[in-house]
């Protein structure tokens, strides 16, 4: 498991250290020059036109020489700054062409020294003969074999300013082009965190260098897991310089071997009711596939039994796809609720050829009395046996799409709500809250704690990195492809999902925190099934469901691919 602390945390476990004398910036450089050092070897066996075509971030050992291979740093004010100093000065006595372009007028005076005299080269982009070479120190920069980001530090907060952030957007742009016509371009490193992004949150206020690889010391910070910032940290390489009692995490994520320890494996004497009934309420006649996928996904998530709840009709298609689901009312374990059903007062568009009289009891057909039936059982409002052949304890239930609409005031940390951004928009201002789609998607990490405080429920946010926020922290998995936003890529997360929050039964309701942990797996089989269903490729969501099997019989035998970043 990976575990992510804040700026806070982090300085506050250096302050006995340095009070010590012990030397972090030393160690801190001398572990950023040697990962550099095999990045540079890496490099040069592949060639600059390998490079062209991505990255390859930990592909084993590879015959290639450090001498005469160049590195550019981009240095700033702050320690990350004497960091890249100090390693480019070790880099250099191994033969490395090493060249420090200055952006702040006070960058770290040991470190700069320290490079001069290993035969570095300094430039000072402030003193107006550094602006007279802006392009050609433009193109100087990107001609190098690694480009290490050290601009700001883990105590900068908000957009990169003045000349630093004239200099990344220059940057970043330059690197786009050259990516978009798959030209040669350098191997990017950035120091603790990629220069720009929010530390603790993972928002991206403004300019950030996408990097390659960035190494990161004493712990991981939070928004190198968190969206969107985590989509510019590229490989993740943590450095232990000697920190304790960094306290809880502010953020987490699985790796394969968590999500293997978390998944239900039957005994001998389980039998299909102890292994999890999942109810599900998806569907209409209008969408009927949302309810095929998410009962298919269950399924083949290993459910001991699915009942669908929903029209006649839907449930014949359901059954004709999915010959193991049953089509009955009886007790259940968990729920998985709302896929393909419109949201309160939202009409559903009537079929080609139908008239108004063949829209049915309305355009949820009936749905949304089964939801909220559903939702009170699993809110403690009801007891199962309000509609159920047998009472029983409360089950946890998934929440996604025109359920959500339907949620009552509170709700306990069992329930689980799986929106989009716009659903998630949609469902905060209709508690008050002033926010539209981009602001969630901007700051997903704040608006859905905010959903969780509003609401009591575990929030699990879609996108290309997952987040999900509990009673007792914070999760964020990115291990599906871009491939996975396809439609009803959602409605097989619900079915997933589901299944094991009904394997987990009473202990999901009993234990606050397990909620957001089993969805965190959840997100991860999700991810790695549409990886799995066409590598490199695009996917249909029935693709995603059919591949879940796979998956998790590679986790349980230690298959699994190696840890997200």
């Amino acid at each position: 498991m990976i575990e992510a602390f804040t700026a806070a945390q982090v300085r506050a476990a250096e302050e006995p250290l340095l009070a010590r004398g012990v030397p972090l910036m030393e160690r801190a450089a001398f572990a950023l020059a040697t990962i550099v050092a095999g990045d540079l070897r890496r490099t040069a066996a592949r060639g600059r036109s390998a490079r062209a075509r991505g990255a390859e971030p930990d592909g084993g050992a590879r015959p290639g020489r450090v001498t005469g291979t160049r590195v550019v740093l981009l240095v700033g004010s702050g320690n990350n700054g004497g960091d890249a100093l100090f390693a480019g000065a070790y880099l250099s006595r191994r033969g490395v062409a090493v060249e420090a372009v200055c952006t702040s007028e006070h960058p770290h005076a040991d470190g700069l020294t320290a490079l001069r005299r290993a035969g570095g080269r300094v430039l000072d982009l402030t003193a107006p003969a550094g602006r007279a070479r802006w392009g050609q120190t433009l193109e100087g920069i990107l001609s190098a074999d690694v480009v290490v980001d050290g601009l700001v530090g883990i105590g900068a907060s908000g957009a990169l300013r003045d000349l630093a952030g004239e200099l990344v957007e220059a940057l970043a742009d330059r690197l786009s082009r050259r990516a978009s016509r798959g030209a040669s371009r350098p191997w990017v490193v950035a120091v603790d965190t990629p220069s720009g992004i929010g530390v603790d949150d993972g928002s991206v206020p403004g300019p950030v260098l996408p990097a390659d690889r960035t190494v990161t010391f004493g712990a991981p910070k939070p928004g190198l897991l968190l969206p969107p910032a985590t989509h510019l940290a590229g490989h993740v390489t943590p450095v232990d310089v000697g920190l304790a009692g960094l306290g809880t995490p502010a953020a987490r994520r699985l790796e394969p071997a968590d999500v293997a320890r978390l998944w239900p494996v039957p005994g001998a004497s389980d039998q299909k009711y102890t292994r999890g009934v999942l109810g599900v309420v998806a569907g209409t006649p209008t969408f009927p596939g949302a309810a095929v996928l998410a009962v298919t996904a269950a399924v083949r998530a290993g459910a001991g039994m699915v009942r669908y709840r929903g029209p006649d009709d839907v449930a014949r298609v359901v059954v004709s796809a999915r010959p193991e689901a049953v089509p009955a009312e009886g007790r259940v374990q968990a729920w998985a609720l709302g896929s393909g059903v419109p949201a309160a007062g939202e009409r559903s568009p009537l079929r080609d050829g139908a008239s108004e009289r063949d829209a049915g009891p309305g355009p949820d057909a009936g749905q949304h009395e089964r939801l909220r039936y559903a939702l009170a059982v699993a809110c403690g409002e009801l007891a199962q046996d309000a509609w159920d052949a047998s009472a029983g304890p409360r089950p946890a239930c998934v929440v996604d799409a025109g359920a959500l609409s339907l949620l009552p005031a509170s709700c306990p940390p069992s329930v689980v709500l799986t929106p989009h951004a716009g659903e998630l928009a949609s469902l905060l201002r209709a508690r008050g809250e002033d926010v539209d789609r981009e602001a969630v998607e901007a700051e997903p990490l704040r608006w859905a704690r905010t959903a969780h405080e509003l609401t009591g429920a575990t929030v699990l946010l879609k996108g290309s990195a997952t987040v999900v926020v509990g009673p007792q922290g914070v999760w964020s998995q990115a291990d599906g492809p871009a491939w996975l936003a396809t439609a009803g890529a959602g409605d097989v997360l619900t079915g997933l999902l589901g299944a094991l929050l009904a394997a987990y039964g009473e202990r999901v309701v009993r234990e606050p925190g397990l909620a957001a942990e089993l969805a965190a797996a959840a997100a991860t089989v999700h991810g790695l099934a549409a990886a799995r269903a066409n590598p490199g490729g695009p996917v249909a969501a029935m693709d995603v469901a059919e591949a879940i099997p796979g998956v998790v019989a590679d986790l349980l035998r230690g298959d699994g691919p190696e840890g997200s970043r």
